[in-house]
């Protein structure tokens, strides 16, 4: 799909935010961000994706954001609908944030998912990640429940960076290993549907996941996570040494890193406004230093973030913590 082939369903909205001043000293993320361009973008030569890191001194790639207004797959898991207002949430909350980015951001609209189409749309979403990327861009996806994952895999699988032949990383922060095996795909079985897409494309399935809950994840989970050899890390084990080490270790085996946040690995009193609130949870100090390890790998290709529930937040704490996850990656 040509870059210049993507519509929205819903274009870019105007952001807003604290006014305090024209100029770079006083710029917020409202005045910042800018409607996406495709072909601007595609012939602005941003830094290549590699598996080393951009050179020292080398521009950061551009970035841009697209929403994926989606209940359909928490509606199908029995959840907590509502997350499809979660990418107008999201934007909200980083609107007010000073900008303190060395790259450019542009926001590409939403896709939103109707009629109980869900398949459809992921599809859509999914093009248009794959077009993103190959013009440069470093893509983020706002959901949405988690079925935002497999959109988000069919744009990057369907890249040309991982159609060169490197090893796609798939890091999940999440309380679920999301390997449900159902007949109609929701937002508990992305993960198992890209495993089965990875052995089909015959690539092997390199998938690890911070901050599993136990209680919340049955025997017939962990054996499917065994036999696909899934590398997890409990919630109650997650230490920032013990988490640092493990993504470091997960990020040695990859060429290319597809993060993924469900929000609901935070601790309940951190992210009340999601489908599953965490009686636990992974703290969050644990979880944004991921996020800077992930960012400074120099392997990031894509990044999504899922599960906000509008509807069931707390003075917009949910919202404020996803974006502020979503600074934290693009610093």
């Amino acid at each position: 799909m040509a870059p210049s082939a993507f519509t929205a369903d819903v274009p870019p909205q105007p952001w807003s935010g604290r006014f305090d001043g024209d100029g770079d000293g006083h710029r917020r993320w409202w005045q910042a961000v800018s409607p996406y361009a495709p072909l601007s973008a595609s012939s602005s030569s941003p830094a290549p994706v590699t598996h080393a890191g951009s050179p020292t001194g080398a521009p950061q790639r551009p970035a841009v954001i697209l929403g994926f207004a989606s209940d359909e797959g928490v509606r199908r898991n029995k959840g907590r609908t509502g997350a499809a207002l979660a990418p107008a949430a999201i934007r909200a909350a980083l609107g007010p944030l000073a900008f303190h980015l060395g790259r450019s951001v542009s926001d590409a609209g939403d896709v939103v998912v109707s009629d109980g189409a869900l398949e459809a749309g992921q599809a859509r979403a999914g093009n248009a990640v794959a077009a993103m990327i190959d013009a440069g861009m470093l893509t983020f996806l706002l959901g949405g429940g988690h079925e935002t994952a497999y959109a988000s895999y069919l744009g990057v699988a369907g890249s040309e960076a991982v159609s060169g032949g490197q090893r796609l990383g798939v890091l999940n922060l999440d309380a679920h290993f999301d390997l449900r095996d159902e007949q109609l795909p929701s937002s508990g079985t992305p993960f198992l549907q890209m495993a089965q897409a990875e052995a089909a494309a015959g690539r092997e399935f390199r998938y690890a996941v911070v901050g599993i809950s136990e209680p919340n994840n049955t025997p017939a989970l962990f054996a499917t996570a065994e036999r696909l050899g899934v590398k997890y890390v409990l919630d109650e084990d997650c230490a920032a040494g013990r988490v640092e080490s493990f993504v470091a270790q997960f990020l040695d085996g990859v060429d290319l890193l597809y993060l993924t946040i469900d929000l609901d690995v935070l601790p309940a009193s951190v992210a009340p406004g999601v489908s599953a609130p965490a009686a636990y949870g992974v703290p969050l100090p644990v979880i944004s230093a991921v996020c800077r390890q992930a960012a400074e790998s120099g392997k990031l290709l894509h990044v999504d973030v899922a599960e906000l529930n509008p509807g069931f937040d707390v003075d917009g704490r949910t919202a404020k913590v996803a974006a502020r996850l979503v600074n934290t990656l693009l610093r």
